[in-house]
């Protein structure tokens, strides 16, 4: 039953069906019982329209319809009306269906009026609202919910209204039997869960609010519960499954530890490398995620576990999310195994021709140890002899199926490493990578001065400049970064260069050297211009984020943010460590304008307060919630349709025992009470790459 189209639903059809389908994803009657409403409105509630008032947001009245009339021409063409009641009036309006909206209508009927307040010139209208005669059968009352819907959907005459009618006659279709429960009866009466079809019968229409509360947890309680157990099953997997054996610590290893180390590792970076050891030293496919603030020293980890893969006779490769970053990280493994004659290329989407030709042969023939690229690494014409270990840096940046797709070039899994410079919250964690084994390098190598920040106010941008100046006086360089404000690549342009000119005005090109790297850029350019300033050739390097992640420039002491209100705090916190890489002091501007919004205040007020990136993470998580946090609302992972890891961490917690109990006592969901459960992520799994991700 709950497989049939919504096309079959009383007042659907094709035409509706299609654009359900196309605006919301909805295609089935099990669709339709999972779209559920993010509010609730209470319709017993008939307020007076001299009782509106400036905060006033939705409302439902109760009047008589008069001066029903159209007016204006062409594309201003509107429908207007007047209610009025014993102790005043207030205008109607529609722009949209407005001839069907006309003939609906009774001059000097009674209607029951229900929608938005809005205001122009200071009195109160309400557009398109929905109208029911007093007295007739069809008015909701009660709560009524309200569904997330679009412009397209309402401007058909897909309202609110209607989707609720469309909900309601699913549930004269459907009964207890057709919505089978899929969690275990034993899990009811624990959780104190109500079961399925009451639940979703009471996020729809609730007859009370002990009901709602009942029906959201439930639903909750089974979102999170299925995520847990996906990740429990997948981590039984990866601990199950074979892995290639890291026997030794052999020469190269042990060379570049006593000979090429730049530095001495902190006792943070010892205990992540021997967790690596004993997990590839298991005959277990090695999953593990490495967190570390900005300059805590991933990469070195990364390289020397390279190194151990080399030593046991495997290739090794490291996937960045941009070209920039790919480069970086090429540059600097170069530079560190230059003198050992590690074999090492670089392969991103820009290298063509004979030298890919040549990369993509040594890849094959195993004369190639080591490659660094971006996504170009997962082309099917890319072919290793034998990868060993897979190194996945910023992992959020990259989608599902891209990262399944380098296991795949294995008959065996490789070892796989992802390090992650975005501290990451614990609640994220647990649901984003509750597969994977976690490390934290919680120090930073010795000689880094924590970085001074300061939040600075368009009235004191003479002063920021000055400071600059100042700085590159002593010989030191300075980034000055742009937003990306607009989806419109053309005006983020424009807004750039416009702050190009504004910074040559203040550093004359005569005594200043400064040069500029954004997204439009071709290639060559753009590593031309990386080179001058990573060289000291440039004083100022004027910037989009492009620079956001893997720019090292010891010397650049000053990261100036300008409209820093429109990073998140997670953005902010990446650019603020493109600078305290070298041993002097070093310093982060945000520039604002003169008036900021409440979250925006408490955005540069975290920033000024804490260089702490786990702080800063969870304060985002918090303000932003998941899905913008990480990029997940691209990769698919966090999709929850009522759930909210932030809100709901104790049912989180919960649930995450509960599934790793259920795997741990019936690891393939064959006892009868794990049936529906069993069912449910058969189908998922069909269409899906959940098996296949780290």
């Amino acid at each position: 039953m709950l497989d049939t189209s919504a096309e079959y639903l009383k007042g659907v059809g094709p035409a509706k069906a299609e654009l359900l389908r196309t605006e919301l994803n909805i295609q089935s009657f099990e669709d339709v019982l999972q779209h559920y409403p993010y509010r609730y409105f209470d319709r017993t509630q008939v307020m007076k329209i001299s009782e509106i008032h400036a905060q006033s947001d939705f409302v439902q009245l109760a009047g008589t319809l008069i001066n029903i009339a159209e007016e204006g021409e062409g594309r201003r063409k509107r429908l207007v009306a007047t209610l009025y009641d014993d102790s005043g009036q207030i205008e109607l309006i529609w722009f949209q269906s407005i001839s069907w909206v006309r003939n609906s209508l009774r001059e000097q009927g009674r209607y029951i009026v229900f929608g938005r307040v809005s205001f122009f010139n200071g009195v109160p209208n309400i557009a398109h609202p929905e109208v029911d005669l007093v007295n007739a059968e069809n008015i909701i009352t009660g709560l009524q919910p309200v569904y997330p819907t679009t412009e397209k959907l309402k401007s058909r005459g897909i309202t609110n209204r209607s989707f609720a009618r469309i909900t309601q006659s699913l549930f004269e279709k459907i009964s207890l039997t057709d919505v089978p429960e899929i969690l275990p009866q034993g899990y009811l009466q624990q959780y104190k869960l109500c079961n399925r079809y009451a639940a979703l019968r009471w996020i729809h229409f609730p007859d009370t609010d002990e009901h709602l509360e009942a029906a959201r947890y439930r639903l909750k309680w089974e979102e999170l519960f299925l995520s847990q157990l996906k990740i429990a099953r997948l981590r039984l997997q990866h601990t199950a499954q074979p892995g290639y054996l890291f026997k030794e610590v052999g020469q190269h290893f042990n060379e570049f530890f006593s000979n090429h180390l730049p530095f001495q590792l902190t006792g943070a970076q010892k205990r992540v490398l021997k967790e690596i050891r004993m997990d590839t030293a298991t005959g277990r496919q090695m999953n593990r995620l490495v967190q570390g603030d900005v300059g805590s020293g991933k990469t070195i980890v990364a390289l020397m576990t390279m190194l151990l893969a080399l030593d046991n006779g495997f290739q090794a490769c490291l996937m960045a999310p941009t070209e920039i970053l790919a480069q970086q990280h090429f540059r600097g493994i170069h530079e560190l195994l230059e003198k050992m004659r590690v074999p090492v290329a670089l392969l991103t989407g820009s290298i063509k021709g004979k030298e890919r030709k040549d990369i993509l042969n040594r890849l094959r023939d195993g004369s190639l140890a080591f490659v660094v690229g971006t996504h170009a690494l997962i082309e099917e014409s890319v072919q290793f002899q034998n990868l060993g270990l897979a190194v996945i840096d910023e992992q959020h940046r990259f989608g599902v199926d891209q990262r399944a797709k380098l296991w795949q070039k294995n008959e065996k899994a490789p070892h796989v490493l992802v390090m992650t410079a975005t501290p990451i919250p614990r609640t994220l964690a647990m649901t984003l990578y509750g597969d994977l084994d976690v490390s934290v390098i919680d120090e930073l190598p010795p000689g880094r001065q924590e970085i001074k920040t300061v939040h600075r106010q368009e009235m004191s941008r003479s002063r920021v400049m000055e400071f600059v100046k100042s700085e590159i006086g002593k010989g030191r360089q300075a980034y000055i970064v742009y937003p990306l404000i607009e989806e419109s690549e053309k005006l983020d342009y424009e807004s750039l260069m416009a702050g190009y000119e504004q910074v040559k005005i203040w550093f004359p090109e005569h005594k200043y050297r400064i040069c500029m790297v954004h997204g439009r850029q071709d290639a060559a350019e753009r590593e031309r211009n990386m080179q001058r300033f990573i060289k000291g050739d440039a004083d100022i390097l004027v910037a989009t984020t492009v620079i956001e992640v893997g720019v090292n420039v010891p010397n650049a002491s000053v990261m100036v943010i300008e409209s820093a209100e429109r990073f998140g705090l997670s953005q902010l916190h990446q650019l603020r460590g493109r600078v305290g890489r070298g041993s002097e002091q070093s310093y982060c501007i945000l520039i604002t304008g003169n008036k900021l919004s409440k979250e925006s205040a408490q955005r540069m007020n975290i920033m000024v307060s804490t260089a702490n990136g786990f702080i800063i993470a969870e304060q985002d998580l918090a303000m932003r919630g998941p899905g913008d946090l990480y990029g997940t609302k691209q990769s698919g992972i966090l999709k929850f349709k009522i759930a909210d890891i932030v809100q709901d961490m104790h049912i989180l917690e919960q649930t995450r025992q509960a599934a790793q109990q259920l795997v741990a006592e019936d690891p393939t969901l064959q006892l009868p009470q794990h049936a529906g459960l069993r069912r449910l992520l058969q189908n998922e799994a069909r269409q899906s790459h959940w098996r296949k991700i780290s």
